[in-house]
């Protein structure tokens, strides 16, 4: 009894202790949900239902039928309704209806200013009389691109979600509007949405401009300590994972509707799932209670009771994203266990993307106490590389190996991608995939159709068809016999087109049928995606050059499209220059001209394409691997070849006239074409031709910029120097180096006379030249920049010499590798070293105008040649 009222007073105190601890907790907890200050609207698109529709979650969706969001028709163009048919499952708001058309529609939203979750909803179905494979479409807000080239039926067919949604989180300016606007990709596409709604969120939900306290500014991993999310970035919510726990549907959400996913197919190691706590009540302290759900941080994943297994292992998610972009990755933490309640009892390392994020993570020494939610927000980078467009984003865990723990926790994940500086969250991913698959399909269903036909047609159908079949293949063969054979008094294959597929022929420029395809301008703004940016591969004075899709139906072909620039020198001329000398051109080291297309006034050119560009962008102020020195004597050999072919496989030579290093293009063995044949023309042997001086400064023969008279040889002058930029790494003219210096071939031919070529070889290719091979390539060099063009080598007399040089290296090499066979392969440089039998002449400068002015790539009055022109007047009509 004694003892029993001594007891009393102590389990009475701890009784009343224990009572206002629940008291506090439920009071700090459990507030209602966030309140916003402005209207939510759920917008069920393309009902005409005066009442509101409800949604499998009991909202209310209201029809846009007259609405306010939606402006008159003639702001519109032409949209129209559309009812979804029911396939299995019943479907409801705001799935049933959907607003659909193959013009640019807008919807228009007043709004409050601040940021704002946008989620898009969709239902991709067949709707009657719009093929379900044509919705291809983009969509903006403003001035930001949500969704580009978007087909919403192949999202739904390899995610197995149909309907689905897209969420973004937008911020609306001081006009107090947020524009929707889904734009189809041409008039043969639609573009379609079911639902729209608009959410209001708080400020600092997600942003975090500058101002913002330090410890709520993400940490961008690998690269700057701060990275500052601010009002004008938009965010696309890629993923939302309730870690250990199951999907949280939008009505269980904090007031915002978000919809929280279960992490199962996301988790890659093993792991133990803490007992999910329902009853626990959460102090939100350091965030507030709309953060997440309570639901997310009363469930997570811990690594388990093996010490030993743990501390050789990690808890890793993998999240496929597009390359190219920022993430936002949001960790939500709670520490739920009742055994941890001290600092550092659990502390673990995070890893975002393999990058270190977080060196000493330890929940409770984040919060104090056990049941207090807190999120870490960090951003990383994802790199394209190649030609990647997914990448796996990584989240590990790794614990601190200690003696008294292995440990590591999280309890939910958010992952999205940030608009990059041109406003843009669509990556590459979402472009080629989804256009070929809706193409595909189309063709499947067309192919489909077709088999019915026959089927249906019988007996007589068949006979009929197969009869015709007989004579279009006779008719082929005959044409084939006809066009397979030599051109008459010339050396020339005629190449019967193989990319020839169902486009229309030739129009106004009426060349032969055979020799040329003719694409329609709807053909090319499919291929290049109504010539995208992000399909630039190549940029100069007469325009842009696309990397393009054809074909995609029989078998998707990559080419390279060329658009001339309407302001271009290069006009109607050249353009038609080129269709004719390539389409009676066919060569291993020429770039093959599949097609063209000049309707609306367009001048488009189409070629094969080459997957590693010009030999330029392997030269010249690169980050790309530098070329090795037979790499680039193999370039230079293919591309003597391609220039000899020009010069004597027709009765009298064609002249290129536009030789340079951007004009030679590698394909994906590192072999060389010549292209570019838009300044061509026809010469004579052994004999100038009078002609306009059109070429480019720095490669332009001085011979043929002081007569006016070209020949041969002035490709043999401009190969020159481009042999010179292959053994010096420089461009043909460079003004940020001294005066002297500016003009490769004149600086070139000087070092040589004095015996010190071998000072400005490329960094790269120091010891890497056989001297033998040098000397020989050096001679070559040199001869075929001579200024006078009957001192120059013919270009067969390049091409062999070039190939003697390259076995000399060879040769070299295999006596080296039998010396030191495991080791690298290493020459002493060639100390000094003179063309033999010869001195370069550098004569008097003097004057010259260009009255009707070359095709050049510099605009000042520079050296031109080996200093016999130093000074030239270009005049106005110069196209620079």
């Amino acid at each position: 009894m004694r003892n029993l009222s001594v007891l009393t007073p102590v389990v009475s105190i701890f009784c009343i202790f224990f009572l206002l601890y629940q008291i506090t907790l439920v009071a700090s907890s459990a507030p209602p949900p966030y309140v916003p200050d402005d209207a939510i609207i759920t917008l069920d698109c393309g009902s005409a239902t005066a009442d509101k529709s409800k949604d499998m979650y009991s909202r209310d969706w209201s029809g846009d039928f007259q609405s306010k969001f939606f402006p008159k028709e003639e702001n519109n163009l032409k949209s129209s309704t559309s009812k979804a048919p029911v396939e299995g499952t019943v479907t409801k708001a705001p799935y049933t209806t959907a607003r659909i058309s193959s013009s640019q529609f807008t919807y228009v939203f007043p709004v409050t200013v601040g940021p704002k979750f946008v989620r898009l909803h969709f239902n991709p179905v067949i709707y009657p009389g719009f093929e379900r494979s044509n919705a291809f479409f983009t969509v903006k807000a403003g001035s930001i691109t949500l969704l580009r080239n978007f087909t919403a039926s192949v999202l739904a067919d390899s995610s197995q979600k149909k309907p689905f949604f897209k969420e973004f989180c937008v911020n609306a300016g001081k006009d107090q509007k947020l524009n929707l606007t889904f734009i189809p990709f041409s008039t043969t596409f639609y573009a379609f949405i079911n639902g729209i709604e608009i959410v209001p969120m708080p400020d600092d939900l997600y942003y975090s401009p500058i101002g913002t306290p330090n410890d709520k500014v993400p940490l961008y991993v690998g690269q700057n300590p701060e990275f500052y999310i601010n009002y004008s970035t938009a965010l696309e919510m890629v993923y939302r994972l309730n870690v250990a726990g199951n999907l949280i549907s939008p009505t269980d959400d904090t007031g915002f509707f978000r919809q929280w996913s279960s992490d199962n197919n996301y988790f890659k190691s093993t792991g133990t799932l803490m007992p999910h706590q329902p009853s626990w009540i959460l102090d939100y302290v350091y965030e507030p209670n709309y953060t997440a759900p309570d639901d997310v941080y009363r469930s997570a994943r811990t690594m388990g009771f093996n010490r030993t297994k743990n501390r050789l292992s990690n808890l890793t998610w993998g999240l496929p994203v597009d390359t190219g972009f920022n993430y936002l990755v949001r960790l939500h933490f709670c520490e739920i266990d009742p055994n941890i309640y001290f600092v550092g009892l659990w502390r673990f390392i995070i890893y975002i993307d393999s990058l270190l994020a977080e060196q000493e993570a330890d929940v409770i020494g984040w919060t104090d106490k056990i049941g207090r939610p807190v999120y870490k927000d960090y951003v990383v980078n994802i790199r394209k590389k190649g030609d990647e467009g997914s990448h796996n984003l990584s989240i590990d865990l790794h614990p601190i190996t200690t003696f008294s723990n292995d440990e590591a926790i999280l309890n939910g994940v958010e992952v999205f991608k940030l608009s990059n500086s041109d406003g843009n969250l669509a990556g590459p991913s979402e472009m080629l995939p989804t256009l070929l698959a809706a193409l595909t399909n189309k063709e499947k269903e067309s192919n489909t159709e077709k088999t019915i036909f026959i089927v249906i047609g019988g007996g007589v159908g068949f006979l009929v068809v197969l009869t015709s079949v007989c004579i279009f293949v006779l008719l082929k063969l005959r044409k084939s016999r006809s066009y397979g054979s030599y051109f008459p008094l010339s050396k020339c294959w005629c190449w019967h087109n193989p990319y020839k597929g169902n486009s229309t022929r030739t129009k106004a420029l009426s060349l032969p049928r055979e020799l040329c395809r003719h694409f329609s301008l709807d053909e090319i703004r499919t291929a290049t995606y109504n010539f995208h940016q992000e399909l630039i591969i190549g940029r100069g004075g007469f325009g842009c050059v696309y990397k393009g899709f054809i074909d995609q139906l029989a078998g998707t072909t990559i080419v390279a499209i060329k658009r001339l620039n309407p302001e271009s020198r290069q006009g109607a001329r050249e353009f038609k220059t080129e269709i004719k000398m390539l389409s009676q051109l066919r060569h291993g080291h020429l770039v093959s001209l599949i097609g063209y297309c000049n309707d609306e006034g367009e001048m488009i050119l189409v070629y094969e394409y080459m997957i590693n560009g010009t030999l330029s962008d392997h030269l010249f102020d690169t980050k790309k691997d530098a070329l090795t020195w037979k790499q680039r004597l193999e370039i230079c050999i293919g591309a003597a070849h391609g220039l000899h072919y020009l010069h004597t496989c027709m009765k009298n030579p064609i002249i290129h006239r536009d030789v340079k290093a951007t004009n030679i293009l590698l394909d994906d063995k590192w072999g060389s074409k010549v292209s570019d044949f838009g300044l061509s023309k026809m010469g004579l042997h052994e004999t100038a031709v009078s002609s306009m001086v059109k070429g480019t400064f720095g490669y332009l023969d001085p011979d043929y910029a002081r007569n006016q008279q070209v020949t041969a040889k002035s490709d043999v002058y401009s190969f020159g120097v481009v042999l010179l930029e292959v053994l010096c790494g420089r461009k043909a003219l460079n003004s940020k180096l001294e005066q002297e210096q500016w003009h490769l071939a004149n600086w070139a031919r000087k070092c040589i006379e004095k015996g010190t070529i071998n000072q400005v070889i490329d960094p790269h290719l120091k010891g890497k030249i056989a001297p033998d091979c040098f000397k020989v390539y050096v001679e070559v060099a040199e001869s075929c920049v001579r200024d006078h063009g009957i001192d120059r080598p013919t270009m067969n007399d390049v091409m062999e010499k070039l190939e003697f040089a390259f076995e000399l290296q060879q040769n070299a090499d295999a006596e080296q590798e039998k010396i030191n066979p495991s080791g690298d392969i290493t020459y002493q440089e060639v100390l000094s070293f003179r063309v033999s039998g010869r001195t370069t002449d550098v004569g008097a400068s003097q004057h010259i105008n260009v009255s009707n002015g070359p095709m050049f790539e510099s605009d000042s009055s520079i050296v031109l040649s080996t200093g016999i022109i130093r000074d030239v007047t270009v005049n106005s009509n110069t196209t620079t």
